[in-house]
């Protein structure tokens, strides 16, 4: 039986510039994308189709800026959940309508969690659930000074 390999994605300056420009508006209407890269149109739409069929673009998104949504705080929480609770711990983060990133990391805590609060009034009660279920540690974000970004394409 042969075993198929999926090939690398391999990158052009051309991509990496329309990756970079969608990761600034993505929005921006294919006549403006050629225009800026110097191709028609429908050249440009191959390759950002290209990209998205490939999975190298997975999706178009939205950033929202939470504090005219009423999100007026938003804090950066490490839990270690207690032993035999990962799992739920990890649901209970999933299921967290206020936690809008999460990682799982090596270390000490398994989880950095990104949550949002209209105030910090209701962080207690947004943490509720784990408080029986993981240690945590709370730490409120004054400023993001890097926003999430795309890596440079290396080529």
């Amino acid at each position: 039986m042969k075993r198929i390999q999926k090939q690398k994605f391999t990158f052009d300056e051309i991509d990496a510039k329309l990756i970079a420009l969608l990761g600034q508006d993505a929005r921006i209407s294919m006549r403006e994308l050629a225009n800026l890269i110097g191709m028609s149109a429908p050249s440009v739409t191959e390759r950002i189709r290209r990209l998205t069929d490939s999975g190298v673009i997975s999706a178009f998104t939205v950033e929202l800026d939470l504090k005219k949504t009423g999100y007026n705080l938003q804090a950066s929480v490490r839990a270690k959940p207690l032993p035999g609770q990962l799992h739920l711990v990890e649901r209970i983060l999933q299921d967290m309508p206020e936690c809008i990133e999460c990682d799982k990391v090596t270390g000490e805590d398994c989880f950095i969690a990104r949550i949002c609060l209209r105030s910090i009034d209701v962080l207690d009660e947004v943490l509720s659930p784990l408080k029986d279920r993981a240690e945590t540690n709370t730490s409120i974000i004054h400023a993001t000074p890097v926003r999430r970004r795309a890596p440079p394409i290396l080529l």
